[in-house]
């Protein structure tokens, strides 16, 4: 009777022994779900990542000034796009794992409301987005000020923060009152959400799709192209939509 399971075992323990570790460059909204993500790929494969998380725009100068980065998962389409026709990624591996939300946020509960309305408020001096040349939910952002006819108002209160995660970090620590971020970043899975947000209706910004890619340094890597099949699973799809990303 243990027969069966002892093979099953060794065959386990066969597989892992040839299990390796992927460098991947994860755009700031996605790194808490591909953290997640990351356990149930290293549980079906063995296979180990290993992240650097930060604006997409400055990991495309940081790839093609040679960075050993294997996979690329970006906030837009256009960057792994620009990467393969560049000669820096692999032609044909790019794909769209999720499209992103984003959302006008305060630390503070019951301070933003539905409409958005506190955006044009005078009580609010400081409001916090990613660097929009370098990272797309603050070029979208910048987007949602202008369609509401805010540009004149908002700009001089803006903080602009070298990525999402920082944008997030100086609403959260309250150096600024609002900021615009991911809903990932506010909408965890099993957690309560802190403060209170505004979801951007859709038409107030350009669809942020977010694509990943095998970059050229992980052409030959098993466990780069085993994370890129793993991004299109249902066990990923499902954490994707739980963290409030459009599929």
């Amino acid at each position: 009777m243990r027969r069966p399971f002892i093979a099953a075992l060794l065959a386990l323990a066969a597989s892992f022994a040839h299990a390796g570790e992927v460098q991947v460059a994860v755009a700031a909204n996605f790194a808490g779900p591909l953290a997640r993500i990351g356990e149930g790929f290293t549980a079906a494969t063995g296979h180990m990542l290993k992240i650097s998380a930060g604006a997409t725009g400055k990991f495309y100068t940081q790839i093609i000034s040679g960075a050993p980065f294997e996979v690329l998962i970006a906030a837009d389409d256009e960057t792994p796009k620009r990467l393969a026709a560049e000669g820096h990624a692999v032609a044909g591996t790019n794909f769209t794992y999720a499209i992103g939300k984003l959302v006008l946020w305060s630390a503070r509960p019951g301070f933003v409301d539905h409409q958005g309305a506190v955006l044009a408020s005078d009580k609010v001096k400081h409001v916090a987005i990613a660097n929009p040349k370098v990272a797309p939910y603050g070029a979208a952002a910048m987007e949602v000020i202008k369609a509401r006819g805010l540009s004149d108002a908002v700009t001089p209160k803006l903080v602009t923060a070298e990525s999402i995660a920082q944008a997030h970090q100086f609403v959260a620590s309250g150096n600024a009152e609002l900021g615009f971020v991911a809903l990932s970043q506010v909408a965890v899975p099993g957690k309560p959400t802190p403060g209170s947000y505004w979801a951007v209706p859709a038409n107030l910004y350009g669809e942020i799709r977010q694509d990943a890619v095998l970059l050229k340094a992980g052409a030959d890597n098993p466990a780069a192209k085993a994370l890129l099949d793993y991004l299109k699973s249902e066990a990923a799809k499902k954490l994707i939509r739980e963290f409030g990303y459009g599929l």
